[in-house]
């Protein structure tokens, strides 16, 4: 794929409209967190139909799954390697055009719909699907995955200290969560810890995997906290003391128990799809501080000429164009995996969020520089661009545990 087709186009320029008249008159209710973003995410999903798709893929799982045909890898299925195309496609396109004025929404869409609700999907039960998925996949619901604590960061698994502890036949969680996207107002959270297991040492225990619903006794959701960007993307904390659960909320049931490195795998796999998108995330912040910068470039007069008439100026606006280039070719391979019925490496997912993080904030500063004293106000885009951009180097995983994904699976060949 070396350009976005003509039906690819008709949806891009239908969600810029979107965007421009549903989104951009409330940015400023989003940014001072005002106004949570999903009663406009609710309408997006409406307008263009994404959650009557959303019905209809997940009837069409469930019903396959209850006729027992074999389950469909990752990465692959039948069908026009076209119309898989145009799906991809339809699915990064929001992505790339929210990210223009409104990144934290993607995230916040993303986490709920996407990483909440593919956990449930690829280790739940049927009948743990037909309870909780649907209702994510279509935003009804809204959705937190809760990986990250206080004291792990990026060693989500080693420092991991959250607990489930058997007793008769449920269970009892303990544990803090933080930096949680959706946190404050999930509705459906899935709680990922280790089972407590005595004669085990703490950083091989196995990972589990719980759904969680708000109000559960002992389960507390704190308010927003106050972040240095993606202010439209609400972030909490979470507190578990003794909060009892059945065997129904521990996803896969009992085979979950009997497995391994399961849990750890699942979360690899979210981490992966994570990863994936930022590159479309990335796209949009560079072309939106491109357009502004170029505008400012021909408009902004010093010592009796446009700035974009000097030498560094321009090499600034070509470094950000090369930029883009380089992401909407990444965004285009993507799609060209997925037509084919592919997906991308957990190195290569890697290698490409590593780019993408360090290609947005690069443009996004250099857009602040270029604007000067202007550009480091909040009434200026530009501003806001550029501490949005900064959280993509390091959330679902850190520059520095890009590289060491990258490098590891060099080094193994």
């Amino acid at each position: 794929m070396i350009e976005w087709s003509e039906s690819q186009q008709t949806i891009r320029e239908m969600v810029r409209r979107f965007v421009e008249q549903e989104v951009v008159p409330h940015v400023e209710a989003l940014e001072h967190g005002d106004l949570p973003p999903y009663g406009i995410l609710r309408k997006m999903y409406a307008a263009f139909g994404m959650d009557e798709m959303a019905r209809a893929r997940f009837r069409k799982q469930i019903e396959a799954e209850k006729a027992g045909e074999p389950r469909q890898k990752k990465g692959g299925g039948g069908g026009d390697p076209a119309a898989r195309a145009d799906q991809a496609a339809a699915t990064l396109i929001p992505i790339i055009e929210l990210c223009r004025y409104c990144p934290g929404m993607v995230t916040a869409m993303g986490v709920s719909v996407g990483l909440t609700s593919a956990a449930i999907l690829s280790k739940g039960t049927t009948e743990q699907k037909e309870r909780w998925a649907l209702g994510l996949l279509t935003l009804d619901k809204v959705g937190a995955w809760a990986i990250t604590e206080p004291g792990s960061g990026s060693d989500a698994f080693g420092g991991m200290r959250a607990s489930a502890r058997r007793e008769g036949d449920g269970f009892v969680l303990n544990g803090s969560k933080t930096f949680i996207t959706n946190g404050p107002h999930a509705d459906t959270t899935v709680f990922i810890c280790k089972l407590e297991e005595p004669g085990v040492d703490i950083r091989e225990r196995k990972i589990l995997n719980f759904v969680l619903d708000r109000g559960l006794p002992g389960f507390v959701q704190s308010g927003p906290l106050k972040k240095m960007g993606l202010h439209s993307s609400p972030t909490g904390e979470l507190f578990l003391t003794d909060v009892r659960v059945g065997m129904d909320r521990l996803l896969g049931g009992e085979a979950a128990l009997a497995a391994r490195s399961g849990g750890r795998e699942g979360a690899k796999d979210t981490f992966q799809t994570e990863r994936s998108g930022v590159a479309a995330m990335a796209l949009g912040i560079v072309e939106r501080c491109l357009e502004l910068s170029l505008k400012y470039a021909r408009e902004r007069v010093q010592f009796e000429r446009p700035i974009g008439e000097y030498q560094l100026i321009q090499d600034k606006l070509a470094r950000m164009e090369v930029a883009r280039m380089n992401l909407q070719n990444l965004v285009f391979r993507t799609i060209e995996l997925s037509a084919n019925g592919r997906s991308m490496t957990f190195a290569e997912a890697s290698a490409m969020k590593l780019y993408a993080a360090r290609a947005a904030v690069e443009v996004a500063m250099e857009a602040v520089q270029v604007y000067g004293g202007n550009g480091y106000m909040a009434e200026y885009v530009v501003e806001q661009l550029a501490r949005d951009a900064k959280v993509l180097q390091i959330y679902a995983g850190t520059d520095e545990i890009q590289i060491r994904a990258i490098a590891k699976d060099l080094l193994k060949g």
